[in-house]
């Protein structure tokens, strides 16, 4: 069924292999929007370590202001640790984009498709799909910019965690966790990962879950230390559905999550906030390898789907539901087959060669 509807995306190309997989995932994406009967229109605005070398901005107010105008956001990876500010730290315009936007959700999924590579050997681990949500402008990257270094003797950074975005955060996770009930026939769950047992903002982030979780009695609530939870992340990952925690726990588990997926080229990941959204892969930039064809695209078309889903949900459209579908399948197919796989999946096919080959499965 074809719609007149137009959505508006926002792509930032970023640094590195940024454009390399970028540019693959624009053509999946026009290509699958073909398919579903849906119309996308594209906007390509600068930003990034290049950009900053080249200007003094790492994001620009008029590519603020477009992505903020439009549908949704697709970003690639940004960064190059060779271009820096006058304080010694990176450019990280994936960073302020949260705070301009208000993103405090940041949804990390953590499943595997099966013949996927994995360091673990249980066969349970194929049963693993829950999805990490990581508060995004609070905790220590709230004042991430106001760490003092105090006389060459001692260094401090401020912790914050506020309750009005802690209640959004943890009935996000809620209703997320519904969302997937509903849609994998099992009951939900949400565990709220902190330190609460040391520290009094982690308490207080605890306290406020406990109280957000008794307007959602279908789903049931646990709560966990970060440090014994990391650890049953490597024990029995299949056990959990959606987990909730503070800004810097869930910068360092989602990397966890990646390595229990084998890569962090299979790692997507969104930014959600109450009016906008940002979609993108959580690896970095890899210079190292940018320019040779060598990338692998997969976390990229996993955010394009990711971003697919969202607009459906958001817009009432399940053709773009089907779109995202259509995007995993692709992709769940290349990983059974085995046969072409990128370096950091134990492959020696490039960028291209896979690219062309999910593009292949979707027009299928």
């Amino acid at each position: 069924m074809k719609s007149n509807r137009v959505y508006r995306i926002a792509l930032f190309d970023g640094d590195g292999i940024g454009p390399e997989i970028m540019a693959p995932t624009r053509q999946l994406l026009e290509d699958v929007s073909k398919r579903i009967g849906r119309k996308l229109e594209f906007e390509s605005l600068p930003a990034g370590a290049q950009h900053f070398a080249r200007t003094g901005e790492a994001l620009p107010a008029d590519s603020i202001a477009a992505a903020r105008d439009a549908d949704a956001i697709l970003l690639s990876a940004m960064g190059l640790p060779d271009i820096r500010k006058e304080d010694g730290t990176e450019i990280t315009p994936q960073i302020d984009i949260r705070f301009a936007l208000g993103l405090y959700a940041g949804v990390r999924p953590v499943k595997l498709f099966p013949g996927q590579p994995t360091p673990l050997a249980d066969k349970r681990i194929f049963n693993t799909d829950f999805v990490l949500i990581r508060e995004s402008t609070e905790g220590l990257f709230a004042h991430m910019h106001e760490g003092q270094v105090v006389d060459n003797e001692y260094a401090t950074e401020t912790l914050r965690i506020t309750r009005g975005t802690s209640e959004k955060l943890f009935d996000f996770a809620f209703r997320l966790a519904a969302r997937r009930a509903e849609k994998l026939g099992r009951p939900g769950r949400v565990t709220c990962v902190d330190k609460a047992n040391v520290f009094r903002a982690f308490w207080f982030f605890r306290s406020i879950f406990e109280e957000r979780a008794k307007a959602f009695q279908n789903i049931s609530a646990d709560c966990a230390y970060v440090d014994a939870f990391a650890m049953w992340m490597v024990q029995r990952p299949w056990e959990f559905d959606v987990v909730v925690t503070e800004n810097m726990f869930g910068d360092i588990l989602s990397d966890l999550g990646a390595g229990i997926m084998g890569t962090l080229g299979l790692a997507p990941s969104a930014d959600i906030g109450d009016s906008h959204a940002v979609f993108q892969p959580c690896h970095g930039s890899a210079p190292d390898i940018a320019g040779k064809g060598l990338a692998n695209p997969l976390a990229m078309f996993l955010s394009a789907s990711m971003m697919l889903d969202w607009l459906a949900g958001e817009h009432e459209d399940p053709a773009l539901a089907e779109g995202a579908q259509m995007i995993d399948a692709a992709v769940a197919a290349m990983l059974d087959e085995g046969s072409l796989l990128t370096r950091d999946l134990g492959g020696t096919a490039g960028t291209e060669e896979l690219s062309n080959a999910v593009l292949r499965r979707t027009a299928a």
